[in-house]
């Protein structure tokens, strides 16, 4: 039997699934180790084959692409290394005068403009390693000053000299005339052979100078990180018996090989995320046949948003990590330091707050008795008496409520003058808030109407806090996957092999310059085709998206559309695309404008479509919960409601059907679902726990 196996490193929990032929997923946990990633996922494996009754060797050698299987990889590695600072030291190499380019950013960008107090973000490559090089190149591409390669030479010796393990180059105007930058890089080559580099016109040829230098000083700063990484990593599943090749997560929400995801790390970043809405798409259309999908994804050490309107997960090119601009498109998602993991504390002012710290995987929340001394979320639901601390992952994990208590006390109740179980749901109510408001940043603030979506809840701690969300939003119904506690993982067994390609060319609609326009796009239909050859997909496979990014006279900002053609041969069809902008420039701010537009980027999305997996379809049983009873615990519900009796159930003894009402828990191995008064569940016909708010 041929298994696919997807993979997710997150930053408290390793999350696996198994999917076999006939579309039944398993999933498995096991701590992240942060010291050496490749340890957490190897432990993953074991847990795997351990419950399956195979050895780690057999296991892997079903999941062989050699017999029809499939090894997918995903992981907030590099994430993290770009929020904690521990990147490679990376040289930029840009045209003279253009030294301070991210330091100025756009008009020096602070994370919080109004407060005085707060100083501007460093630069992401500091002032003494971005070298300025004699050239320049004007906006119609004419070379104003030839470039100056006795200069080039001295910056990089320059720059080998401060020993540097990456470089990215970034010139004026790259886009327009590449001559120079490619000049540069094969210098770069001739005088330091061995040192990686990035030029930006390759990696993002778009319009805005800070966005191609941000994104190619990031990506150059990622490529020794990820090249160690995945080197370790298919170095030690060989080791244990794996063969083929394995698969990588991206950005963009679909799967490279492991040559192309090194060649642009870059789009790693946040590629677990990027898998939620892929599964929420897919859970969707399949459980309430519909295509307005928001997801959230609540982890250890995150709490991600993320939507799918009208059937299409929507794309950014806004996104940043840590207050740096990535400059490229991804998955449009919202992220907020906001797990299981997150760490309660007292502001000045004796407010409780929670986040964006996290006790992460060590020492962990205070109940994992590793060491942890903060009051985090998840101790706050084991002191509610959410959570059994005798079956955490299946029972594989024991907690110790008696530490959670102690450390929320310290930390919170006492300095409150708070009992223990108020401190705690003091804690559990300011989560919620701040989830909330993370929703509402993606949704309301961008004119969708929360109310209108079915909400898709994934990670080990999203059916913990669900209700509350839904209650304050006003949403109707929600959805639990059986598998939510790997909702990112699973999105890897759906996902599609996905490379993206964008160039930049500026015209106006009322003035629309064909020629140029279907140069560009006939150059990015050569490189999405190129992309599907080298990944070697089927000809009845490949589709080919065309996108272009444009805004009103004097906007900013620029939004994605669809083309319908992939040539524009008259005005017609430059109308079509005028009057598409229209539409989702009213949709995004509910209004639009009598008038042209700029087109500022053009885009291609190179898609091969994944043989998906089919999901296992059960017949309904009666909607009597009762064979899955396995007790009654006390809950606390707040100071209003006091104590409750909640009914336990197994949700591996739950059949499709049953219907469970409030207060109860549903508890499976990777996650839990507090079903709390105002709402009811329904146990789908495939399995997964449909919420419905009264």
């Amino acid at each position: 039997m041929t298994l696919r196996m997807s993979i997710d490193v997150g930053g408290t929990f390793t999350d696996l699934v198994v999917a076999d032929e006939a579309g039944v997923i398993s999933i498995y946990k096991a701590p992240t180790t942060p010291h050496r990633f490749t340890e957490g996922v190897l432990a993953s494996i074991e847990v795997a084959a351990e419950d399956r009754g195979q050895s780690v060797g057999d296991l892997l050698k079903a999941c062989s692409t050699f017999i029809g299987g499939s090894l997918i990889h995903g992981s907030t590695i590099t994430t993290n290394a770009v929020l904690e600072g521990k990147v490679a030291k990376v040289g930029l190499i840009v045209t003279r005068g253009h030294r301070d380019i991210l330091t100025i950013r756009h008009a020096g960008e602070k994370r919080n403009p109004y407060n005085w107090k707060e100083d501007y973000l460093p630069p992401y490559v500091p002032r003494y390693l971005t070298v300025e090089v004699t050239e320049r190149v004007n906006s119609e591409g004419e070379i104003v000053v030839p470039l100056d390669e006795d200069n080039v030479r001295r910056a990089v010796r320059q720059l080998k000299k401060y020993n540097v393990d990456a470089i990215a180059v970034c010139l004026i105007w790259d886009i327009i005339n590449p001559t120079h930058e490619y000049r540069v890089g094969e210098i770069i080559k001739e005088e330091w052979s061995e040192i990686p580099y990035v030029l930006a016109v390759d990696l993002n040829p778009c319009l805005r100078e800070v966005w191609r230098a941000s994104s190619a000083c990031i990506d150059a700063s990622l490529i020794p990180i990820v090249s160690n990484y995945f080197t370790d990593l298919d170095t030690s599943l060989r080791k244990k018996g794996y063969g083929g090749d394995i698969s990588m997560l991206t950005s963009t929400g679909g799967i490279l090989t492991v040559e192309e995801s090194l060649a642009k790390p870059i789009y790693s970043i946040d590629c677990g995320p990027a898998m939620a809405p892929v599964t929420g798409r897919m859970l969707g259309k399949l459980e309430r046949d519909t295509g307005y999908v928001l997801t959230i994804d609540m982890g250890g050490t995150s709490f991600d948003v993320s939507s799918v309107i009208g059937g299409d997960i929507m794309i950014s090119r806004q996104a940043k990590v840590s207050g740096y601009d990535l400059g490229i498109s991804k998955i449009d998602s919202r992220s907020i330091g906001a797990g299981g993991g997150s760490i309660a504390w007292l502001d000045p002012g004796g407010l409780c707050r929670v986040g964006p710290q996290s006790a992460g995987a060590l020492p962990g929340p205070a109940c994992y008795g590793k060491g942890g001394k903060e009051p985090t979320v998840t101790d706050a639901n084991i002191v509610l008496g959410l959570l059994d601390p005798d079956y955490f992952l299946g029972g594989r994990m024991k907690l110790y409520p008696e530490l959670a208590e102690e450390a929320i006390m310290e930390r919170i109740g006492r300095p409150l003058n708070l009992s223990v179980k108020d401190a705690a749901y003091t804690i559990w109510t300011s989560i919620n808030t701040n989830m909330v408001a993370a929703i509402e940043e993606l949704t309301i603030w961008q004119g969708v109407d929360p109310r209108e979506y079915l909400f898709v809840a994934g990670g080990g701690a999203a059916g913990l806090h669900v209700v509350p969300i839904c209650k304050e939003l006003g949403t109707r119904e929600a959805l639990l996957p059986k598998v939510a506690g790997g909702l990112s993982a699973v999105g890897g067994l759906f996902a599609n092999v996905v490379g993206e390609y964008s160039a930049g060319y500026f015209t106006e609609s009322h003035r629309f310059n064909c020629k140029e326009v279907n140069a560009r796009l006939e150059e990015l239909e050569r490189q999405g085709t190129a992309f599907l050859d080298r990944t070697r997909i089927p000809q009845e496979k490949r589709r080919l998206e065309f996108y272009c990014e444009a805004r009103y006279p004097y906007q900013i900002w620029e939004l994605p559309v669809l083309l319908r053609v992939s040539r524009f041969n008259n005005e017609e069809e430059v109308d079509q695309l005028v009057e598409d902008f229209h539409n989702v420039h009213e949709r995004v701010f509910a209004i639009k404008e009598d008038t042209h537009i700029e087109t500022i980027h053009w885009r291609v999305r190179a898609i091969g479509e994944v043989t998906k997996l089919k999901l296992t379809e059960m017949p309904l049983a009666s909607r009597d919960p009762s064979p899955a009873l396995v007790g009654k615990r006390r809950v606390y519900l707040g100071p209003e409601v006091g104590q409750a009796e909640a009914s336990i159930y197994l949700g591996e003894k739950l059949r499709p059907g049953n219907k469970v009402l409030s207060p109860s828990i549903i508890e499976e191995p990777t996650t839990t679902l507090a079903v709390l008064p105002g709402s009811e569940v329904t146990v789908t016909k495939y399995g997964n726990y449909l919420i419905k708010m009264s």
